[in-house]
């Protein structure tokens, strides 16, 4: 029988390894054309606010580390200055008093995310002082998920007791890799048994869901590398696995270019790096979810994925569909379900504008109709490797069927009536698929403005 490695044949890597979207949203950032006005997005989102009875989400960017991870391709401000801390969660308060003014009704809270950078930068008691400000006047939806994304390598016993005590309840820690060769290649600084301790740390304060971040296609990363994650994986348990393809972006992110591609596994050796973990994690009794996320059989995302809620946003795979997120923060982005929102990247334009009163709103976008269906079937095929369509879409599709044939002889996917279906194979082209039916894609695919598929 054929292995998977096997059916990697340098025809299809040199073939469908361009670059192309990762889909985190739909349309991609660089297609967002249709702004509204600031006016406008008001009436937008009080619109959904009211069509909705599950209540919002908030994401807060906190954008500083102490130092530049250089595989990282997040917004981020590098300082060891802490005296930026109470300036910036002033901000954000000031940014949220004007949602507050805005908004139409007492907003339910259903859900908060701190995310960066690294928000365990900022002390515990700001941190804190935060969260009550975010909350003060505000109702609680039942069952409520307050998490964070942690360094383990700053994260104290401090920040996790107070966090705990204000509700929350998930965190994800940041580990990329164990191996501290490859941690040294990226700059990131943390120990095995600084993990052990504060995974340990987590759990026994309540935190009843904790994800682990691994990257493959590091430099200097190898098969034995993921072989040894995984069996400290096997040890700690985490709840939940993100296990995420390096992207290699230097003309967007100057700290990628302390090393070079040469440095890099191949295309090749990076597939077989995510197979390796990938069928270890499955001995494990992790379940595979979408294209990079594990979870037990137990965990929330796995049952979304069965129960067939779960849904993809800037932030990954999530359990069920986000609603209204509200994005406090530089570069945060609010999505409506049809409309984006993004702040200005930069610290000083964005507290600037907050700071006078105005929105630091720098590029959005309102979806079409047809916007809002591809989206639907660009969902579905991330989150569930398989989409239908109506006899309305039947054109569209019609006019892919030359397409979808050859991606079924290369083994990518299964065509039914009205139907696709991804193959194993095909998952790992699962953004090129995606692609195929974006209208918006160049067919001649641009050059620095996505990270490659594999």
């Amino acid at each position: 029988m054929e292995t998977i490695k096997e059916q990697f044949t340098e025809e299809l890597i040199r073939k469908y390894n361009v670059q192309v979207p990762r889909y985190t949203s739909y349309p991609s950032l660089p297609h967002w054309h249709n702004m509204p006005s600031a006016d406008d997005y008001a009436n937008i989102l009080n619109a959904r606010i009211n069509e909705s009875k599950e209540g919002i989400s908030i994401y807060v960017h906190l954008p500083y580390c102490e130092s530049l991870c250089t595989y990282c391709g997040c917004n981020t401000r590098i300082t060891v200055n802490h005296q930026v801390e109470e300036p910036y969660i002033h901000t954000l308060i000031n940014e949220w008093n004007l949602y507050r003014r805005t908004l139409q009704k007492t907003p339910l809270i259903k859900e908060i995310h701190l995310g960066g950078g690294t928000p365990t930068f900022f002390s515990p008691e700001n941190l804190v002082n935060l969260i009550i400000k975010l909350l003060a006047n505000t109702d609680i939806a039942p069952e409520p998920e307050f998490g964070l994304e942690a360094h383990p390598g700053v994260t104290t016993l401090k920040h996790l007791k107070l966090l705990a005590e204000l509700g929350f309840t998930r965190i994800s820690f940041g580990i990329q890799d164990f191996n501290q060769i490859i941690l040294k290649a990226i700059n990131r600084h943390q120990k095995p048994e600084q993990i052990e301790q504060i995974t340990h740390d987590a759990r026994s304060l309540g935190f009843n869901s904790v994800n682990y971040d691994f990257v493959y296609g590091l430099p200097f990363q190898s098969k034995k590398d993921i072989i040894k994650n995984a069996e400290y994986i096997k040890t700690l348990k985490p709840d939940r696995i993100a296990f995420y393809s390096y992207a290699h972006v230097p003309w967007k992110k100057q700290g990628q270019r302390h090393f070079t591609e040469k440095d890099l596994p191949s295309s090749n050796e990076k597939l077989e790096l995510y197979e390796t973990g990938r069928e270890l994690f499955l001995q494990m009794g992790y379940k595979e979810i979408g294209m990079d996320h594990f979870a037990f059989p137990e965990d929330a995302l796995y049952k979304a994925l069965v129960n067939k809620t779960l849904s993809r946003n800037f932030m990954g795979y999530v359990p069920r569909k986000p609603g209204v997120l509200i994005g406090l923060g530089c570069s945060a982005i609010s999505d409506t379900g049809n409309c984006y929102m993004q702040n200005k990247p930069v610290v000083e334009d964005y507290m600037k504008d907050i700071n006078e009163g105005n929105w630091a709103y720098v590029k959005g976008h309102l979806l079409s109709e047809n916007e809002l269906i591809t989206k639907n079937h660009v969902t579905n095929l991330m989150c569930f490797f398989e989409t239908s369509w109506n006899t309305a879409e039947d054109t569209f599709f019609k006019n892919l069927a030359n397409d979808f044939a050859q991606l079924s002889k290369e083994g990518l996917i299964k065509c039914e009536p009205n139907k696709i279906k991804v193959t194993h194979l095909g998952k790992h082209f699962i953004r090129n698929i995606c692609a195929l039916i974006d209208p918006l894609i160049d067919k001649e695919i641009s050059q620095n403005r996505f990270s490659k598929a594999i």
